[in-house]
């Protein structure tokens, strides 16, 4: 795993500045300590951190074809390398080393941008090849590696793994993007392309950028993947099926010349995962699989179910208490991310980073199995709420349901079964906007009083819901399952779950391979008939039935718990810090909110009559953020800053 920067001028034969992309280097020498490279021509230049997994010797980036002619910078890792290097021999084409970056070299030039679909992998890179005059930036088709885009005041693309590389650039237009703001107050990340900066886009998952040299024009990026729109017919023997798949998908992702682990919490996705990584080592006569587990303190720790599968594989198990002050890990986390990152459960997977990177340089993770297989319990509502709206005809819906749930109270310290004012909001919603109901965590009415007036006007009618109904849309209408995976896909898995495993991974030189998001097994998993996926109360039926024999029986009945402790006890806890930092300087001097409202927030919280932790946890990350900015640039307006 590494990281990737560089600078292109599509009319400027001019050489790019060395000592820039050495600058937008080291800025991410994190991402590779192994080493750095660069290269320079007229119109591109080219750097690079490595963090050497594969072909330790010879696999030094930026590499080049033989004559020269063909280079590239790339981030990841290419799992069918070996199935292309044949094909590619046969063609003609002789390789000089074991890497599997120089397959993408050979690639481009058998298929030319064609051949990001050939790739099965995580990646993000650039290509440049000098005879055509072409530039080719892509990014794997579900975005497990990250690529920023920003053009230059001066005619130049500078790109980066991530934002603190392009930061590095003094031309950078650092102007804030109001629409970011509001939208990781709803969502609790930034959707892509956005970033936090106006001018600081993120190549989306599944597309490529192709740029010519001597053209002005700034094109759009090809999309080359995309998840199914419809679901297909049910396979014979879908749970044998699967076996085999997922079976192929982590022996492919064991590839490695550093030691390497999983994550293995007492969930079935990491528990299958560790279970056909531990055989097929076993197979191959290796040595036991290293595992590594966070507990938390409470009903929700994973530690005893971790150990239940450990021990039936004889791993070298690795498990430690996360008890972790969140409130003084805030400020660390807005750094590490770069903006506003507001899942808090990215601190205790730094924690479980640094206890693998303590053991290994790789491990596997189960990421992807919940929007895959349909395990997350919003989905299982979803198909509840879409079955009554159905049912009701809309004018009722809107007008009867909706008016009771607007007038039903917020009840969180109330029994569950008494906490109906969601589940009427959603109900009175169309089946897109019901859906994002059940994502947001800072609902509208409560966005609204926090931001600022002159926020709202500078949001000029932004609505982080509308890209939902956009989305799902897409899909098949009489799938509401398929629709609202579809979405995850293209918004909470890139922004959020994969985001916040490629950050916290990369802050320790860890490199992270998720098996599930094998993107043939995704188009697969994610088109099986609902029934595959959801059965009765439980979610992944097909992945349960295909990983019964491997894991133990108390792990497939075991409760879903979330991967993190609750924030609400320790907000309430912390309320005089939330105080002295949500009422300081960073914030209220950004302009952006409501100082009467953020102080009701913070007293209804620490009060105990409402839960607000969600929000104040998200206020705090960008309190973070905005505190870590004041410290890069000193002496900008506040006021000019917030506006795009």
């Amino acid at each position: 795993m590494c990281g990737v920067v560089g600078l292109f001028h599509p009319l400027d034969p001019s050489l790019p500045e060395e000592a820039a992309l050495r600058r937008m280097a080291e800025a991410i020498r994190h991402r590779g300590p192994d080493g750095d490279g660069f290269h320079v021509e007229p119109h591109v230049g080219f750097g690079h951190r490595r963090l050497a997994i594969v072909d330790l010797e010879g696999g030094v980036q930026p590499m080049a074809t033989e004559d020269g002619a063909v280079t590239i910078t790339f981030n990841g890792e290419i799992y069918n390398h070996l199935a292309l290097r044949a094909e590619l021999e046969k063609a003609g084409h002789r390789f000089r080393t074991r890497s599997d970056t120089e397959a993408i070299l050979h690639g481009w030039r058998q298929w030319g941008p064609g051949v990001v679909e050939r790739l099965t992998g995580m990646f993000a890179f650039a290509l440049w090849d000098r005879t055509k005059g072409e530039l080719l930036i892509a990014r794997d088709p579900l975005g497990e590696k990250p690529m920023h885009l920003a053009w230059l005041p001066d005619g130049r693309l500078a790109f980066a793994s991530e934002l603190a590389a392009l930061l590095t650039l003094p031309s950078l237009p650092r102007v804030l993007d109001p629409t970011a703001v509001e939208d990781v107050l709803a969502l609790g990340y930034i959707p892509d392309p956005a970033t936090i900066y106006a001018k600081v886009r993120r190549l989306r998952p599944g597309h490529a950028l192709l740029l010519r040299r001597g053209d002005a024009a700034r094109p759009e990026p090809r999309r080359y993947w995309a998840p199914p729109t419809h679901a297909a017919a049910a396979p014979a023997d879908a749970p044998a099926l699967l076996a085999t798949m997922l079976k192929e998908a982590t022996r492919a992702r064991l590839m490695s010349d550093v030691p390497l682990g999983a994550f293995l919490s007492g969930g079935i996705d990491s528990g299958t995962i560790t279970a056909l990584a531990s055989l097929a080592r076993q197979e191959a006569g290796q040595e036991r699989l290293a595992t590594f587990t966070i507990g938390f303190p409470g009903e929700d720790d994973e530690r005893e179910a971790a150990a239940l599968v450990a021990s039936r594989y004889g791993t070298l198990h690795h498990a430690e208490a996360d008890e972790t002050d969140y409130v003084a890990a805030a400020r660390d986390q807005a750094r590490l991310f770069g903006e506003p990152f507001a899942d808090h459960s990215s601190v205790p997977s730094l924690s479980v980073c640094r206890l693998a990177r303590r053991h290994a340089t790789v491990a596997l993770s189960g990421d992807g199995g919940d929007e895959v297989f349909a395990g997350y319990r919003r989905y299982r509502w979803h198909l509840l709420a879409e079955a009554v709206r159905r049912k009701i005809p809309a004018r009722a819906r809107r007008h009867v349901i909706g008016r009771l749930a607007r007038a039903y109270p917020k009840l969180d310290r109330a029994p569950k079964w008494l906490r109906a004012k969601t589940t009427l909001t959603e109900i009175s919603l169309d089946s897109a906007l019901g859906y994002y109901n059940t994502l947001v965590r800072c609902t509208d009415d409560r966005r609204r009083a926090l931001l600022s007036s002159s926020l709202r006007a500078a949001l000029d009618g932004h609505d982080p819901s509308a890209r939902f109904p956009a989305l799902m849309a897409e899909c098949d209408p009489g799938d509401p399952l398929l629709q609202a995976q579809y979405a995850d896909v293209a918004t909470w898995l890139p922004g959020d779950i994969l985001v916040k495993t490629d950050r916290t991974s990369m802050a320790v030189s860890l490199e992270v391979r998720p098996p599930l998001l094998d993107p043939a097994l995704v188009s697969w998993g994610m088109a099986l008939p609902a029934a595959l996926k959801i059965r009765g109360a439980q979610g992944k039926a097909v992945l349960r039935d295909a990983a019964a024999t491997l894991l133990p029986a108390e792990l497939m009945t075991r409760k879903k718990t979330g991967f993190a402790t609750s924030l609400t006890g320790q907000l309430r806890a912390k309320a005089p810090v939330l105080r002295e930092r949500l009422l300081g300087p960073a914030l209220l001097d950004s302009g952006w909110f409501d100082r009467e409202a953020l102080a009701r927030m913070i007293d209804e919280h620490a009060s105990g009559r409402l839960d607000h932790a969600q929000p104040l946890w998200t206020l705090l990350m960008i309190e973070g953020f905005l505190h870590a900015r004041e410290d890069q640039d000193e002496g900008r307006s506040r006021p000019e800053a917030m506006v795009a």
